[in-house]
């Protein structure tokens, strides 16, 4: 099924309409799953669990956006697609594209602002992403 948010992102050049790719698909789901788990090593720095936990949110985001015909090189579009591609709430949607401007700043200006809610609440999401993605079922 393709949205029609989606439809109006793709002319504008925000996304690329391109057929659905099981193989893409199944290895964007397959690294967000690991980088998740990964994340959730309370052995590591809080830095280094927002850097997975963002990561696999990049991830299943990518995967959604194929899932449904598209690619999109810009992360920040994934993440605002995902009520459309993968049913998430705008809150949830928000809290990833929260940890988006997070990392952005702290590529540009060397400043990460992150606390433990935000890495708890951020995993949180993408769990429920994942979930919703391992019920899709791409033709091969």
């Amino acid at each position: 099924m393709t949205f029609p948010n989606l439809r109006r992102l793709a002319p504008g050049g925000d996304l690329d309409s391109e057929a659905p790719s099981r193989s893409q698909f199944v290895t964007l789901v397959r690294l967000g799953r690991s980088l998740l788990e990964d994340a959730r090593r309370d052995s590591l720095s809080l830095e280094g669990r927002f850097s997975l936990v963002y990561g696999a949110a990049q991830a299943l985001a990518a995967a959604a956006l194929r899932s449904q015909g598209y690619r999109s090189g810009n992360r920040a579009t994934a993440f605002e697609c995902l009520p459309q591609t993968a049913g998430l709430s705008s809150v949830q949607s928000r809290v990833l594209e929260l940890c988006h401007d997070r990392r952005v700043k702290a590529e540009e200006e060397g400043l990460l602002e992150v606390d433990e809610r935000l890495v708890g609440e951020a995993a949180e999401v993408v769990q429920r992403l994942l979930e919703r993605l391992e019920r899709v079922r791409l033709p091969a």
